[in-house]
């Protein structure tokens, strides 16, 4: 099954994703704590990773980095409120990235696309 993991710390938001993705078929894993974020990678591996950029006291891109230099190739998805981050050049680490609403046919359409670029770079 395909594992998506959600990073974000607003709490109905993880529910709200974890709903509707698993309805789609996707096994989902979330943390609202970014402390741990690598070993999590590590110990869920997942497919897709759904990333906010503004989290508290942690920022999105400086995790995306981290994320890229652990794992070049994981597909990450940039999901956010937060519409400046297309100024800050690590945000081009990204392999896409969606505007948040309750409405998640974006987000779904971007996971599928993520999950097909992904297996032809395994092919």
């Amino acid at each position: 099954m395909t594992k998506i993991l959600v990073v974000d710390d607003e709490a109905p938001l993880c529910m709200l994703y974890a709903e509707e993705l698993t309805e789609e078929g996707y096994e989902v894993v979330s943390t609202r704590d970014c402390e741990g974020l690598m070993e999590m990678i590590e110990q869920h591996r997942p497919d897709v990773i759904v990333l906010d950029i503004r989290m508290g006291e942690w920022n999105g891109l400086d995790l995306l980095q981290d994320i890229r230099n652990a794992y070049h190739d994981k597909p990450v998805i940039l999901c956010t409120a937060y519409s400046p981050f297309k100024y800050d050049l690590r945000s081009v680490a990204a392999d896409y990235y969606v505007v948040k609403s309750a409405d998640l046919t974006d987000l779904k359409t971007k996971i599928s696309m993520a999950l097909e670029g992904s297996a032809s770079v395994l092919t």
